[in-house]
């Protein structure tokens, strides 16, 4: 079977903020593929290129070289095209997105900004984004928060609905940029327990976390990625307790003992 994600070659370059004219390679040739139903998990210390990397993959960011295909829909790094944009268009709607950043629109209520997307991009009748939305509400517990707005809620709660917010969308994959980064460890479970519930219905996902006890339970992989590269893959039980790399045996020793 074919994997539902696959990446080739992916590249991406930004301008060096203090060394005029070069340049600084974020994310090196990076070649994953995922097959549908499963879990990745990539761990890293900060600056290591994985948040750049989900943005690639989902073209938040325009990668400089390769391809990413997700679903049946390849879409090579280049130049604007109308036949290209078309096609990132449509991978949008076949992804979820969620960041570490609380980025509800403000001034709409909850059930809004749930149904907002569904009706916009998918064409749905309001009424089948209401009932869509509200199954979601209903199933994270959230249900009756559906007339407040963001700022009304606790950031575990307006974290929450930005995982049904996407969810909405009936996507394929999901991709998590550490989601619990901004909350308090006390209200992070609550979001990571809504994740472990996506994972056991077979959701495929592809997240960046440093939580060992959500990558012990859900994940089926564990990359660790540094200076922009995949250094080692492994099963979490052989990730955590017999890492091959030096550098991945370094980060493993200092997060171990915070967990």
């Amino acid at each position: 079977m074919s994997p539902i994600i696959e990446i080739r070659n992916l590249c991406k370059r930004f301008k060096d903020p203090v060394r005029r004219g070069e340049w600084l390679e974020i994310v090196r040739g990076i070649d994953l593929d995922v097959q549908a139903g499963q879990v990745v998990v990539i761990m890293g210390r900060s600056e290591s290129g994985k948040s750049t990397l989900l943005r690639c993959m989902s073209f938040l960011i325009e990668p400089d070289e390769g391809t990413v295909e997700i679903d049946g829909i390849k879409i090579p790094a280049g130049k604007y095209s109308r036949e290209r944009t078309c096609k990132i268009i449509e991978l949008g709607k076949k992804i979820g997105v969620v960041l570490h950043s609380l980025n509800l629109f403000p001034n709409l209520t909850v059930l809004q900004n749930i149904t907002e997307r569904p009706i916009v991009e998918k064409k749905w009748p309001q009424e089948r984004a209401i009932a869509k939305a509200e199954e979601l509400l209903d199933w994270i517990g959230l249900l009756d928060q559906r007339a407040r707005y963001p700022h009304q809620l606790s950031d575990s709660q307006q974290q929450r609905i930005a995982i049904v917010r996407e969810l909405a969308m009936e996507p394929k994959v999901m991709l998590f940029d550490e989601p619990t980064t901004a909350l308090y460890p006390e209200l992070s479970g609550e979001v990571i327990e809504v994740m472990e519930q996506l994972a056991g219905q077979g959701m495929t996902m592809v997240v960046v976390s440093r939580r060992v006890r959500f990558v012990r339970n859900v994940a089926q992989r564990v990359i660790f990625m540094d200076d922009g590269q995949f250094v080692e893959k492994a099963p979490p039980d052989e990730f955590f307790s017999n890492p091959q790399d030096e550098r991945t045996r370094q980060f493993v020793a200092q997060i171990l003992p915070q967990q």
